[in-house]
């Protein structure tokens, strides 16, 4: 199974265990499979486990988000597309169906499939046949295993008529169901340490272990994000620790507030541009060059937006401008050059105000 800094399926509680030697059943039976489960629980973590397991272990395994992307572009990028049935189709390029053959497809969002669509996947789970878009003809059959996911409850879909019931039945053939990090808690401090172990690798880390309390702390957190949520929380308190061992008092003010934990009382205030592109650099690890700086050339957010963005960066990583970086995704080489566009239009604000 693949890895990508990314967690294995965690089998500390009860409901993981039980889910994980489902899994091992299922993957050797070849069935299609179809996982549901809230955002970020990790669907795809199992649909992997899945295929490792699976006689098909040595052959692909490719993943498809079905959600974000036009009907025209879904539909090219499973089933590929003959040269010239579009504007820049300059040749023939194979879709995730073709480079998945023998192995496993793993459809991700297949709820935000449209109909249409999930017609086109209808015949193909059926015929096993390839037709590219712009092609005649079917160009070619293969062997794929299916395995889709959703969070949303399809037959609430079908009943709305936003879903085929007969591809839903296909689609179907065994149902497994992740729980919520928030049911399984005996997982969040395996998967804490998890986490932590793969940042603890690299050189430049100070963080080398979690506060015994701390701990405590994040697992009696609800994790409305899930694992993919407790993921992100413990990569950025690695790369914004100073110490060898995180404490409670460096762990995010929300997950220390549910725990009761005594804050400066703080005025409510509406939220700015700056709180959406901070999270959008934090939360959804998009990068500093191709999320601000096109908006601010632009003169779509103001050098006031650009300045309270980075005050909220120096803030989180205690004046260290080398942190900043690395939490808006900035590749170290461009350190210097992050500098020189902050100072080149006057907002660089100065650190010695945050340092802890």
């Amino acid at each position: 199974m693949k890895n990508n800094g990314r967690p294995k399926p965690v089998a500390a509680s009860p409901q993981m265990m039980e889910l994980l030697q489902e899994v091992e059943r299922v993957a050797r039976a070849d069935a299609k499979v179809l996982i549901t489960g809230e955002s970020g629980v990790g669907k795809e973590l199992i649909a992997e486990a899945i295929h490792a397991g699976s006689h098909r272990a040595r052959r692909p395994f490719v993943a498809v988000n079905c959600a974000g992307v036009t009907e025209t572009l879904l539909e090219s990028e499973l089933f590929g597309h003959a040269r010239g049935s579009f504007t820049g189709a300059y040749r023939d390029k194979a879709g995730k169906l073709e480079l998945a053959d023998g192995g496993t497809a793993f459809l991700d969002e297949i709820g935000e499939m449209s109909l249409r669509m999930q017609g086109v996947l209808l015949r193909f789970l059926e015929t096993g046949e390839l037709q590219k878009v712009g092609a005649d003809e079917a160009t070619r059959q293969v062997d794929v295993r299916v395995v889709s996911a959703t969070n949303r409850n399809l037959r609430d879909l079908i009943a709305q008529g936003q879903f085929r019931e007969d591809l839903f039945y296909r689609l179907n053939v065994v149902h497994l169901v992740v729980p919520p990090l928030r049911e399984r808690k005996e997982d969040i401090p395996v998967l804490a340490r998890h986490f932590l172990d793969l940042q603890v690798a690299k050189p430049e880390t100070v963080v080398r272990d979690i506060a015994p309390d701390a701990l405590g702390m994040l697992t009696d957190y609800r994790w409305p994000g899930n694992v993919r949520e407790l993921q992100n929380v413990v990569e950025r308190l690695v790369v914004t620790g100073r110490n060898p061992v995180i404490t409670t008092n460096e762990l995010p003010m929300d997950i220390r507030m549910q725990a009761g934990v005594t804050l400066k009382p703080t005025r409510e205030r509406r939220r700015t541009p700056a709180d959406e592109l901070y999270r959008r650099l934090v939360e959804d690890r998009e990068s500093f060059w191709t999320t601000v700086y096109p908006l601010y050339m632009q003169r779509e957010i103001t050098k006031t937006h650009l300045r309270d963005l980075v005050k909220r960066g120096l803030q989180e990583a205690r004046g260290n401008y080398r942190i900043v970086t690395r939490l808006f995704n900035i590749n170290d080489r461009d350190y210097k050059k992050f500098l020189n566009f902050l100072r080149k239009h006057d907002c660089q604000p100065s650190f010695k105000e945050y340092r802890v």
